[in-house]
């Protein structure tokens, strides 16, 4: 069972994922030919915040692993695509939930990851 700060965690894990899911069916079913790249990577963002709620309320060493693992990715995507969607703005008619490193959602999209991982790599080292 999770408790204290991982609760935290998971709570605003699953709250993401509600946010990128419904952002990217709606505009994947409404205007996909518009900007298919940031609707794309949203459904993408979606995915990987569902893995790592998954990971997180499922527990164990593995689960652990494997959420460590998918918040690094998850970081590396937020790097790589708001560092993209400064320097070539046009590519992006839209924004995605990772667009100017999640300017659009609080910044969390690139403070979670970071929190996650310091999280999951505190929770290795307690005590069963």
């Amino acid at each position: 069972m999770v408790k204290g700060p991982g609760l935290l965690l998971v709570w605003l894990y699953g709250v993401m994922v509600v946010g990128a899911v419904s952002r990217s069916a709606y505009q994947i079913s409404t205007e996909f030919d518009r900007a298919p790249l940031a609707y794309s990577l949203s459904a993408v963002a979606a995915l990987v915040y569902a893995f790592i709620t998954y990971s997180l309320v499922r527990g164990g060493e593995a689960a652990r692993k494997a959420a460590l693992v998918c918040c690094a990715a998850e970081l590396a995507g937020v790097l790589a695509v708001g560092t993209w969607t400064l320097a070539r703005p046009d590519a992006f008619p839209d924004a995605t939930v990772w667009s100017d490193f999640g300017m659009g959602y609080l910044f969390i999209p690139v403070l979670l990851p970071v929190t996650g991982m310091l999280w999951l790599r505190r929770a290795r080292r307690a005590p069963a």
